[in-house]
């Protein structure tokens, strides 16, 4: 707070902020700027209030009744008790903590050797950082088409490939595959290992840029100090590198773990739980309980008994980002600090084991694969070095780190290409298979008979309108709250931040059954308005802490002389503020756009109707039984793909500095 001027001040010239005698005794109750607070936070805390916390609240309620033809009964803890004895249920819930499992450890694998990889190269390190985000700015329809088309046992192109290069019938000699050719997403025992192997292409991207974020922040001179020292790499990487990243590693990982264990879209679309219920996570078992059998009580039910888990995760984030910033000594200390890690590792490994036998054996072998190969390229390196032939060591771990960003960069551009060059495909060639990898000729039969065959033009309208609309509606409401939040002060400040949080994490899959309710009884179900009001659910929450990052990010002095000079609090937020924000706000337009784009549950469940549909509900539509009209679909990808591409590209430096703020004071 600015202090009071002994001098008079001119008559002109605009009053100091008030110090503590001046203050009402309302204004010391409920904090200085309590009227502009509430003012600023009006917007966001209706939408909040009305589109998340009362459908949470409705869903509790729900979960209590039953319903009997068109009436619902109360049947007080009825639901919750039928789950105990409920096949299904539990079958939804070991599926989804086996997905989330295996996906998060391959993740962080992979994530992290990308990054280091990255780290130490000089050349190309942008361009290589921009095609490996590739998955990641897909849409996840995109994503689980591509991939669905290219585990196809007949017309996909990975068994072929695999049964050319010989690999294919060493994985069955090795039984890390029961038959050759594999049924990738028709065989019972290799449909989770593929659903996991999508999500982890999809998400290693996120994974490498928040590790190679984390990897800039750690001083070179530690590991300067450690190489004096005569520590190898393995060690400066154990002793170094792993501690600077600790923070960064448990959030990315608790977020993406939130993300993934309550993950619906890209499962739905690639198997849609099948074969039998093998892949089918807690999600859709809510999914089929309220939405098919309109049994809204038990869908709840399943939603809000695993509600505990995900609230953990919630708890453990907020305590892991405070922790960070509040410097609050350990808890525990001593050996019980250094054996707790161990001990819950060897606790989750048991019950992955217990849950996924089939499953483990291979996924370690393929660990142990990757880190062998990673431990042999280190040993080497650091024998050339000590024997001072730095040059040798400098070809071999150049070499090393060359093929492995090849092999990395085949993996994540794979996809894509053969999305690109199917949806240029005649369709002869695609039944055929004719010039599998390269079109001859190339055409846009796709493309005409996308627009003649389907209402692809009437999906792209309605995606382009729904995802400005809650765009606006999201970025203005973020715009005043997180301003309120980063700058005035007013009690209730520090519990308003944490509920947004709380609610930016919160599960698609816990307030679609209450929304759905809420819809039906405005009767805006099978309407875009339906989805204009209740994607800020998701978006609004992110975009407002953001915000509230970026706007701490920037200096207060600023704003103080403009009220020194005669602006009102409005005025300063208006004329300073916003303008010095444009990279966050452009930013946070980035990511709500994006998610809008590629919202999938909500627009699944809440229309019906061709007109209304949006592009990832339009394309799952495109699917009867088992027609898959590959080359349509695949232009339909490149075409939904091609405008986020663009806003990626074009917003890249803005994006970069809006999150890297916000993330920093956020």
């Amino acid at each position: 707070m600015r202090s009071v001027r002994t001098a008079p001040a001119p008559v002109t010239r605009a009053p100091s902020p008030p110090g503590p005698g001046s203050l009402t005794k309302t204004q010391r109750r409920l904090g200085r700027d309590w009227r502009l607070a509430a003012v600023f936070l009006a917007p966001t805390a209706l939408l909040v209030g009305a589109l998340v916390l009362v459908p949470i609240a409705r869903s509790i309620v729900t979960s209590t009744t039953e319903r009997h033809g068109s009436e619902s009964v109360f049947v007080g803890l009825g639901n919750y008790l039928a789950l105990a004895g409920d096949e299904q249920f539990r079958t939804g819930v070991v599926n989804s903590f086996v997905f989330t499992s295996y996906a998060e450890i391959f993740k962080v694998v992979l994530g992290l050797a990308a990054a280091l990889l990255l780290h130490h190269r000089r050349r190309g390190r942008a361009l290589i950082t921009g095609l490996l985000l590739m998955p990641w700015v897909v849409p996840t329809v995109v994503t689980a088409f591509s991939w669905r088309s290219l585990l196809d046992p007949i017309f996909g192109s990975v068994n072929a490939l695999l049964t050319d290069s010989g690999i294919g019938p060493l994985l069955a000699s090795a039984h890390l595959v029961d038959s050759w050719p594999a049924g990738w997403l028709s065989d019972p025992s290799l449909a989770m290992p593929s659903v996991i192997l999508v999500n982890v292409w999809k998400g290693v991207p996120f994974f490498t840029v928040c590790f190679l974020a984390g990897l800039k922040a750690i001083p070179a001179d530690q590991y300067e100090a450690a190489t004096i020292d005569g520590a190898s790499a393995w060690q400066r990487f154990a002793h170094v590198t792993l501690p600077g990243l600790r923070h960064v590693i448990t959030v990315t990982v608790t977020l993406s773990s939130i993300w993934t264990f309550n993950n619906f879209d890209l499962i739905w679309l690639l198997t849609q739980g099948g074969p039998g219920d093998v892949t089918a996570p807690y999600v859709l078992v809510a999914y089929s309980k309220a939405i098919l059998q309109l049994q809204y009580g038990a869908g709840a039910a399943v939603t809000l008994v695993m509600l505990p888990i995900v609230a953990g995760l919630v708890f453990f984030l907020v305590r892991t980002l405070r922790a960070d910033t509040g410097n609050r000594p350990p808890r525990w200390t001593g050996p019980s600090r250094t054996a707790l890690p161990w001990v819950g590792a060897a606790v989750f490994t048991g019950l992955l084991a217990w849950a996924s036998p089939q499953i483990f054996w291979k996924a370690a072998v393929i660990l142990g694969v990757i880190l062998l190969i990673a431990a042999a390229v280190g040993r080497v390196v650091s024998g050339l070095q000590n024997r001072g032939g730095r040059r040798a060591s400098s070809l071999v771990s150049g070499l090393g780190s060359g093929v492995a960003l090849a092999g990395l960069l085949a993996f994540v551009l794979g996809p894509l290409y053969w999305i690109t060059v199917t949806a240029f495909k005649s369709e002869g060639q695609v039944v055929t298979r004719e010039h599998d990898l390269w079109p001859t000729p190339w055409t846009l039969e796709q493309f005409g008979a996308l627009f003649t065959n389907q209402p692809f033009g009437r999906w792209y309208l309605n995606t382009i309108l729904v995802s400005a609309a809650s765009t606006a509606v999201a970025l203005v409401c973020a715009v005043l709250g997180g301003y309120a939040l980063a700058r005035l002060r007013f009690r209730g400040a520090q519990g308003f931040t944490v509920t947004v949080l709380l609610t930016y994490v919160m599960p698609g899959a816990l307030l679609f059954i209450p929304l759905y309710q809420l819809l039906i009884g405005v009767r805006l179900t099978d309407s875009m308005w339906s989805l204009v009001l209740t994607y800020p659910t998701f978006t609004l929450p992110f975009a407002t802490w953001l915000l509230s990052g970026y706007f701490a990010s920037i200096p207060a002095e600023l704003e103080e002389a403009a009220l020194v000079d005669g602006c009102t609090r409005v005025q300063a937020f208006r004329r300073v503020v916003l303008p010095l924000a444009k990279p966050g706000l452009l930013a946070v337009a980035l990511f709500t756009l994006t998610n809008a784009w590629n919202e999938f549950l909500f627009a699944f469940v809440f229309i019906t109707k061709d007109e209304y549909k949006t592009l990832p509900v339009g394309m799952q539509s495109m699917i009867a039984g088992d027609v898959v009209p590959q080359g349509q679909l695949a232009a339909a990808s490149l075409l939904v793909s091609i405008p986020v591409v663009i806003m990626y590209a074009f917003g890249q430096r803005f994006l970069t500095e809006g999150l890297t703020a916000g993330a920093v004071k956020g």
